[in-house]
């Protein structure tokens, strides 16, 4: 039995290379070329010149078109195949720029002509290659928006940058309005704004970078918060129940000792009392006796009973007995009285939570400084050197103390602030303006009088001063100390900033006047004034 034949093509020998479909009624000019009857028709209608839509082939008289029968009926056994149905994959699909040149159903192009402003798919290129006129034509990657590489007042293409005007020209333009100004080519621009974009990449670059590491941090910052309120809320629990226990024990025991105290005054004075009444019924026997005695009219018989009837009792110990109506509890009552105040303390203690509106932006004024500080960073740095710095003399400044205040005089606010310390002695504080500058005295001394309050950072150790009055401090040490004042409240509190923050002291005052921040160093220590930003915290 003779195998039957198989024939394989290619579904791009069957399309019109006009409408770019399946041929329908094919017909073959001349030239050898294959066209739907209608194409081809209307091709020639619309066109003066008699030419293959796809060779270019030009013929003198408009060729007699008749159908091709035989590719007609292979066409037909092909569209009963797969054939017929397989997607071409030239075919324009969503997101693809069309071929201009295609009817029907459209290719994909592959290049766009500046110069027709149209796009081709690759068959309706083939005449940017073949014919010389169009072979000067500016092709590039397909674009769906050509319109806008026009110039809208000469419809030429914009070749051109005025950098005087800032905007793409065309030649026209370039010649006319444009004569002067200062143009390059649109590549000799690109390149200038490439670099400015490759700039602004690399600063995006870092700054994400710098916010995507500022996340981390926040991250792992929150992660530990919620680790430190487990903690913190572990020891609270722990120690409030101890404290619970404590007092339930405590007035268990105490309860236990006023009644064992109450049953022992009652006992005493139950027995006083039988003591008492024993007497008192003893002493009237006797009053009656000697009543009886006193009556006699014998005066024998008085005389011989006398002796033996006018010998008092013995008075006994029973007035002697105290019986308390009252149980001395005045110190009792002062130790409660304490623990209840201290309770009472613990209930209002306040987290503070602070508002980018109340992080302070200080900074030093060199008016105030001691020659021997020099401040650098743009006045947010102070530093305790050998040398002397030549500021001008001025009023406000301390000739005595080596300390400085800041310009800024805070009041009526809340106002929190951080400095980083280096060294193993100096003063962090708050004074008002009327603080003295002139002499070694201690009106001059921050933390000394009554016009100034500060915390001494001494060799990893705290106090706080206020008024020549020290109050020590057990607190872990960091370098970095927090300061947040509430000027209304009168509150000024001092923190130990690192991965937590930990209340060093707080002053509950009054404040009269603005208070502005302050320092004092030692030789080689130095202060400077952090850049909080609502992150930080």
């Amino acid at each position: 039995m003779m195998a039957e034949a198989q024939l394989f093509v290619s579904q791009d020998e069957f399309t019109c290379s006009v409408c770019l479909d399946t041929l329908t009624d094919p017909v073959t000019i001349p030239c050898g070329h294959n066209f739907c009857l209608k194409c081809i028709t209307d091709y020639w209608d619309q066109s003066q010149v008699r030419s293959c839509p796809q060779c270019r082939h030009t013929f003198m008289l408009r060729p007699t078109l008749q159908r091709n029968t035989l590719l007609n009926e292979v066409i037909r056994k092909l569209k009963k195949t797969a054939l017929s149905s397989l997607p071409s994959k030239n075919y324009a699909g969503l997101g693809d720029v069309e071929c201009d040149a295609c009817t029907g159903k459209k290719f994909r192009a592959v290049k766009s002509c500046l110069t027709c402003l149209a796009s081709y798919c690759e068959t309706h290129l083939q005449p940017h290659f073949q014919i010389a006129a169009w072979k000067g034509h500016k092709l590039v990657d397909p674009d769906r928006n050509l319109k806008e590489k026009l110039c809208v007042k000469h419809q030429k293409s914009l070749e051109m940058f005025c950098r005087t005007d800032k905007t793409c020209i065309c030649m026209m333009c370039g010649m006319t309005e444009h004569n002067s100004h200062e143009k390059v080519e649109l590549k000799t621009e690109r390149e200038g704004k490439q670099k400015q974009l490759v700039a602004t990449q690399s600063e995006i670059r870092k700054r994400l970078e710098e916010k995507e590491k500022k996340l981390k941090e926040t991250r792992r910052t929150v992660e530990e918060m919620k680790i430190s309120v487990e903690r913190v809320m572990g020891e609270h629990e722990k120690i409030f129940t101890e404290m619970i226990h404590c007092i339930e024990e405590a007035h268990k025991k105490l309860t236990k000792k006023i009644k064992e105290q109450e049953k022992r005054e009652m006992e005493k004075g139950k027995g006083v009392m039988e003591q008492l009444e024993k007497e008192i019924e003893e002493l009237k026997r006797r009053e009656a006796e000697l009543k009886e005695l006193s009556e006699t009219k014998d005066h024998l018989h008085f005389l011989q009973t006398f002796p033996s009837r006018c010998v008092l009792p013995a008075i006994g110990d029973s007035l002697s007995f105290i019986v308390r109506a009252e149980l001395s509890s005045m110190d009792l009552l002062k130790e409660l009285s304490c623990l209840k105040k201290s309770l009472e303390k613990i209930s209002q203690w306040d987290i503070p939570i602070w508002t980018p509106s109340d992080f302070c932006p200080l900074t030093l004024d060199i008016n105030t400084a001691h020659r021997d500080l020099h401040l650098s960073e743009g006045n947010k740095k102070v530093t305790h050197k050998g040398t002397k710095a030549k500021y001008p003399d001025h009023p406000d400044r301390f000739d005595c103390w080596s300390q400085v205040l800041c310009r800024e005089g805070l009041t009526g606010t809340r106002c929190y602030w951080e400095v980083e310390c280096s060294g193993d002695l100096m003063m962090i504080g708050v004074a008002y303006k009327g603080l003295s500058r002139k002499g070694r005295g201690r009106e001059c001394s921050l933390g000394n009088n009554n016009k100034s309050w500060s915390l001494l950072s001494s060799h990893s150790q705290y106090s706080v001063w206020h008024n020549n009055k020290e109050t020590e401090i057990s607190a872990p040490y960091s370098p970095r100390i927090g300061v947040y004042l509430d000027w209304s409240a009168g509150s000024l509190s001092f923190y130990s900033v690192s991965h937590t923050m930990t209340l060093l002291h707080r002053f509950n005052t009054s404040f009269t006047e603005p208070l502005y921040p302050g320092f004092w160093l030692d030789p080689d220590c130095s202060v400077k004034i952090s850049h909080l930003t609502p992150c930080d915290h």
